[in-house]
């Protein structure tokens, strides 16, 4: 990769990775975030504003020869939007058509724009998820990286920009917030958790494994125009990683058993019913695709992300 890099969204869990990984290689690089935030920004930061149909991306864009997009809209745990899907659509679908076209004009190489598993699905059942697979996107969220990947698509067939698109499934790594961290905390309390009796697979990415996989993408020539689901490679069912985490916490992991399909049920009736199926059922991505045609290995196992996790979340740096 040579050239100037823009990163969107690099304030953010994995804009905040990428951006350290680029620093340390010595990588010309400008952020792109919504605000000025603090006067401690790092020089190179560029404020946008409101992502969406209208954002001036242009300073931003000036003199970049590759963009990383990740700035989005993702899951809201208490949604207050009256129409959340239009809400998912403007900045995740509007704000990513007006970065593209501008990138484009402005003679940018290479966008690489970080996508969603949930493209894909929500579960498997008797295989993996493969690029190929017809999208089935069920939620807002899905449903908003779904057409925001078909509108990068025709934008690059329409200008040469160079589309490269990664699906991820559930990332974890310092920083981690949402249902992984509350995850952390309840085996950190030892607090008994009724997923033993759980028979499933689960597909992570660990972040530092995302961060170089996109860092392949922004230089791997053969890369443009594909998509490419990454993931650790080592699936592992739910109670399985429960036992990891506690290992990498130093706690003792406590669980009981309970059919899934009643804890699904008294989930649902705790308006709980999402986080229990994530929990019991299976989601598997087959990522042997980057590996084969980029050469990508994730550099880091399970284990050791999930100890990097565990020592910040120790840290108490949350």
């Amino acid at each position: 990769m040579r050239g100037l890099l823009l990163v969107t969204g690099a304030n953010g869990f994995v804009g905040s990775a990428l951006c350290e990984a680029l620093e340390r290689a010595g990588h010309g690089l400008r952020r792109a975030v919504r605000g000025p935030g603090n006067t401690g920004a790092p020089r190179a930061t560029v404020a946008v504003g409101d992502i969406g149909a209208k954002t001036d991306w242009r300073d931003a864009l000036a003199g970049s020869d590759c963009v990383v997009h990740l700035a989005a809209r993702t899951h809201v745990l208490r949604e207050a939007a009256a129409d959340p899907l239009a809400e998912y659509r403007r900045v995740n679908v509007e704000g990513t058509r007006r970065l593209a076209e501008q990138a484009a004009a402005a003679g940018v190489r290479r966008l690489v724009f970080l996508s969603s598993v949930k493209v894909n699905g929500e579960r498997t059942v008797s295989q993996a998820f493969v690029e190929g697979d017809p999208p089935r996107p069920e939620d807002a969220y899905g449903i908003s990286k779904w057409e925001a990947e078909q509108e990068l698509l025709q934008i690059a067939r329409a200008t040469g920009l160079e589309v490269v698109v990664l699906r991820p499934p559930l990332v974890y790594g310092p920083g981690v917030k949402g249902n992984f961290l509350r995850l952390l905390r309840l085996v950190a309390r030892g607090v008994p958790l009724p997923l033993a009796s759980v028979h499933n697979w689960r597909s992570l990415v660990y972040l530092g494994n995302l961060v170089d996989a996109i860092l392949t993408a922004t230089g791997a020539p053969q890369s443009a125009g594909q998509t490419y689901l990454v993931s650790d490679g080592e699936d592992v069912p739910t109670p399985d990683l429960i036992r990891a985490i506690a290992r990498a916490l130093g706690a003792q992991p406590r669980l009981f058993p309970c059919p899934p399909a009643l804890l699904r049920a008294a989930a649902a009736l705790a308006g709980r019913g999402g986080e229990a199926a994530r929990l019991t059922g299976s989601l598997q991505v087959d990522s042997s695709r980057i590996r084969r045609e980029l050469g990508w290995q994730p550099p880091f196992t399970l284990g050791q992300g999930l100890a990097e996790t565990a020592r910040w979340f120790k840290s108490g740096e949350r």
